[in-house]
């Protein structure tokens, strides 16, 4: 279905089901009537975080599907209705669901706006990496999350959103959000620990989209990549000559791809190279439920680990 045609749809379905105008009236009863809160995340990284601060207070829906690139989403119909009726609606900003603007017209069209209270940038006070090349250099770089002290930062401005919207149960996103906090302090520590294992020389991550700029300054990596931020012209041949010279130049051992990546690219690097592919990274989306990194601290432990065995061999 062509982007212009799936709008025109989720109008038809917003105006349909008729719950624009009354949206926040309705939520307001609702929370007096004992109903849980109505909690929408754009993908699956920020649906788990605000969940551990929400715990059993909301229903949290994530919009991208596992698996799928957050850059670059076609909402659905039901997405429209569920960020109608929501309560709060988290999203990441910096860059990450501006494929197409598929977010901001998402919102219009839900009847909302990115300047509502009920709306928040889940990166606010988050200090950004800057994009370097193409149509979006200078532009905030969006994968905040895999510094695990961004992560804290997401966690502290969930429960601030979500005890405005809720204010009588303040005490309980408080301490959720306490709780949780501290096992990622505990696994940014765990992190640093087993990243002080790799030799300085060899902590050179070569992965297919650029997500890696907050991993790698905080934990002491040279980060390089085919093409910088998921986008329509990727993997390009210049790109991919470029991370082949790159490789050749500094030795790199090992190469990564990304759960949410085609691998095809890299395939191409590993096989002009030499260099083999050593493991699969998350960046973009958890893994599927009951599966490796199905929650932001299983996705960043595993991360950790495969790039630290993968870098050693």
């Amino acid at each position: 279905m062509k982007k212009g045609l799936v709008f025109i749809v989720m109008f038809t379905v917003v105006f349909i089901f008729a719950g624009c105008s009354g949206n926040e009236e309705g939520a307001a009863d609702a929370k007096q009537n004992g109903e849980k809160l109505q909690v929408v995340t754009t993908y699956s990284i920020l649906y788990d975080i605000v969940q551990n601060v929400a715990g059993d207070l909301a229903e949290v829906h994530s919009l991208v599907p596992i698996g799928t690139d957050p850059h670059s989403y076609e909402p659905l119909p039901e997405d429209v209705q569920l960020t109608s009726d929501a309560d709060i609606v988290f999203y990441n900003g910096f860059n990450l669901e501006a494929g197409n603007s598929w977010f901001h017209k998402m919102v219009e069209t839900a009847g909302k706006s990115e300047e509502d209270e009920t709306v928040f940038r889940i990166t606010e006070g988050i200090d950004p990496q800057l994009l370097k090349s193409g149509g979006h250099k200078g532009e905030p770089d969006p994968h905040a999350w895999l510094d695990a002290k961004n992560g804290i930062v997401y966690a502290e401005n969930a429960r601030d959103a979500l005890m405005k919207a809720d204010p009588d149960n303040k005490e309980i996103y408080e301490q959720n959000a306490a709780d949780y906090i501290k096992e990622l302090e505990a696994m940014d520590n765990e992190i640093k620990q087993k990243v002080n294992k790799i030799p300085e020389e060899k902590r050179v991550l070569v992965t297919s989209e650029g997500a890696f700029k907050y991993f790698s300054a905080a934990y002491g990596f040279h980060a390089a990549y085919i093409w910088e931020i998921n986008a329509e012209n990727q993997g390009t041949p210049d790109q991919i000559k470029s991370v082949v010279d790159t490789i050749k130049e500094k030795e790199i051992p090992g190469l990564f791809i990304e759960t949410s990546v085609d691998p095809r690219s890299m395939e191409t690097v590993s096989n002009e190279t030499g260099a083999p592919i050593v493991g699969k990274i998350f960046t973009d989306s958890l893994g599927e439920a009951g599966e490796e990194g199905d929650t932001y601290i299983k996705m960043m432990e595993w991360n950790v680990d495969m790039i630290t065995k993968g870098l050693m061999e």
